[in-house]
């Protein structure tokens, strides 16, 4: 892994669905996700973290340095243990080691193996305790730009489970969609936070390549077409920031075209939309496009 990142980013990433459910509840049946006063579409950060997480293993396996903390029926103990048998240590219910250099060694090898802790950070205080990694890298949830009126379906199984129900009435269930919606997230990326968990350029371009391809791997019929459309990011010369990220962001607009409006109907494309930078950016702010072969507007 090369350097650690020198610089503050903040960027916007666009992304859309076309006929299908992107983050459905749980506690709604699997309804997909909205503002209840607005009607906006939802997407939680805990989605997208997950799909740049499926994203590097599809990408990275079992590569060092590159491992998964946060999988499928991982067990978070056991791989707490992996860091105390790696640097002979004893492992105390609930404690970590007593010498602080003892304890920082012991999270900082939790950040140099497993990557979504070195950019999400986690908070591996339980039985087999590892300490707490604040992440350099976040993002916020996704809200799409107009309402979304999601769609349900009824569906039909046409198999049984077992013999007894051959001559049962076959299963309904339902399935729910958005028509089509345009999602926009906020990213933010600390390099003070990335110095102290080691998150490096290396890993900032991997992220970039998850933007890019993560709705790839992640493809289910219930999830229907999702695509990246756009990503608009501020490098900032200092660590610390050469503006704030409010300022930066309201000079992204997104509109519906005029003619989609003068036809008074909903936007069912993302070339329904404009998504423009406007205006001057601040000295120290550098404009890059994170997105491959963004479509012009």
């Amino acid at each position: 892994m090369s350097n650690t990142v020198q610089h503050r980013y903040d960027f916007v990433f666009f992304f859309d669905v076309t006929d299908g459910n992107p983050n459905g509840d749980p506690d709604a049946g699997n309804l997909p996700r909205i503002d209840p006063e607005t009607n906006q579409g939802l997407v939680t950060d805990v989605c997208l973290k997950r799909k740049v997480r499926n994203y590097v293993t599809e990408m990275k396996g079992e590569e060092a340095g590159y491992k998964i903390y946060v999988r499928e029926r991982s067990v978070l103990n056991s791989q707490h243990r992996e860091a105390y048998k790696a640097l002979e240590l004893d492992p105390k219910a609930k404690e970590l080691p007593k010498e602080e250099a003892k304890a920082r060694e012991l999270t900082r090898w939790m950040c140099n193996n497993f990557f979504d802790i070195r950019a999400f950070g986690a908070v591996m205080t339980t039985e087999v305790n590892a300490g707490q990694v604040r992440g350099p890298l976040q993002l916020t949830f996704a809200r799409s730009i107009d309402p979304v009126v999601p769609a349900e379906f009824a569906i039909t199984r046409c198999a049984v489970t077992n013999d007894r129900d051959l001559e049962k009435e076959r299963t309904i269930g339902r399935k729910f969609t958005v028509p089509y919606g345009l999602y926009r997230c906020y990213g933010f990326l600390n390099a003070s936070l990335a110095e102290r968990t080691g998150f490096s350029e290396d890993d900032l371009m991997l992220f970039k390549s998850a933007l890019n391809e993560m709705f790839d791997v992640d493809r289910s019929a219930a999830r229907g077409l999702m695509s990246p459309v756009r990503c608009i990011a501020f490098r900032h010369e200092k660590k610390t920031g050469d503006a704030r990220a409010d300022e930066l962001f309201s000079k992204v607009s997104v509109a519906l075209k005029p003619e989609v409006a003068l036809e008074n109907r909903p936007p069912r494309t993302r070339r329904d939309y404009t998504i423009q930078l406007a205006g001057e950016v601040p000295e120290g702010i550098t404009v890059q496009e994170w997105i491959l072969n963004s479509p012009t507007d």
